[in-house]
């Protein structure tokens, strides 16, 4: 009797840890690219799927899913479980994003564990190649002279360019017409063809046309000269007091749900190390004017920390809603 208890009560045992014991991942995964396709979260998200799934060794789908700048897919993550198999792929516009619209089913603070930096891609100024705008300071030295004679084209309300012309605009008291466009591409159709004098773009959207020389680049807004533009200045060396400090990008990260084991965020930030430092990766994300570059989860919490004290009071200040 006592051997069959025994029995039975091990039984027991290895049918209750039977499913705890299998070791994650075992199942595919799921990316979330919580905008259309084809545009930089998505192809983001498409990059480190491919190689994610030979680190983990297990299927990596990626879903795309718009709307609502990108609430409704993220909306989908915060609401799965938080075992790792559900993941999302965003920029520091969900800070801003949910701010602008006032109606986030979630907070974003609470909803998501961030659990790496994937890449940043500085913003640039663009004018028409015939435009008297030669640099930085001609174009604040307009909008401080003659507010909002200038229309500036970005790629629509609460996008980081968007934000990067409001920022520059506030600390100098210089003032734009500001046109929003529903992405990038219109908005640089119509700089080029004279209708709007200049633009703010993520520098891979307006790589092609400057090196085409349908544009002409005044300034990045990165840290350092781009490899790809080495004769156009950083807005820090714009020789403008108030933009000294100046930098910003867009980056993207990736997160799951809040309250992941942390063994599971482990394992899960370790393989974005490999997948951010494998040279084919970097190339791919170099490519696109983006450097790949992995973090802690506690890293990438503090950059969208920075985007809630720096862009959330200036589109409070503003009043920015969507159009």
């Amino acid at each position: 009797m006592r051997l069959r208890s025994a029995l039975l009560g091990l039984l027991a045992t290895m049918s209750i840890a039977g499913p705890a014991m299998a070791e994650f991942p075992d199942k595919p995964i799921r990316i979330m690219a919580p905008y259309a396709p084809g545009g930089n979260i998505d192809v983001t998200a498409r990059i480190i799927a491919d190689k994610l799934k030979d680190v983990l060794g297990v299927t990596v789908l990626v879903e795309n899913k718009a709307g609502a700048s990108g609430m409704i897919g993220a909306d989908i993550i915060a609401r799965s479980p938080p075992d790792g198999y559900n993941l999302l792929v965003s920029a520091n516009s969900m800070v801003d994003i949910p701010v602008i619209y006032g109606n986030a089913p979630y907070d974003w603070k609470t909803a998501f564990q961030p659990i790496s930096h994937i890449q940043a891609v500085p913003a640039v100024l663009v004018v028409h190649p015939s435009s008297p705008i030669k640099t930085l300071a001609d174009f604040i030295k307009v909008g401080r002279e003659t507010p909002a004679k200038l229309a500036v084209a970005d790629s629509g309300v609460g996008t980081t360019n968007h934000i990067v012309l409001e920022l520059m605009s506030d600390a100098t008291q210089a003032k734009y017409t500001v046109i929003h466009y529903k992405g990038s591409g219109q908005a640089s159709i119509d700089v080029i063809a004279g209708q709007v004098p200049a633009q703010v773009d993520q520098l891979n959207s307006s790589l092609g046309h400057i090196r085409a020389g349908k544009l002409r680049a005044i300034a990045v807004t990165s840290d350092k000269r781009m490899p790809e533009l080495p004769d156009v200045p950083t807005v820090k060396e714009s020789g403008i007091p108030e933009l000294k400090d100046f930098t910003y990008s867009t980056f993207t990260g990736l997160f799951g749900p809040a309250k992941m084991p942390p063994e599971v965020l482990k394992k899960l930030n370790e393989a974005m190390v490999k997948v951010l430092t494998d040279p084919v990766t970097v190339k791919k994300f170099a490519d696109l004017t983006a450097e790949a570059k992995p973090s802690t989860p506690e890293e990438l919490r503090a950059m969208l920390d920075v985007e809630d004290r720096t862009a959330v009071p200036l589109i409070k200040k503003l009043g920015i809603k969507p159009e």
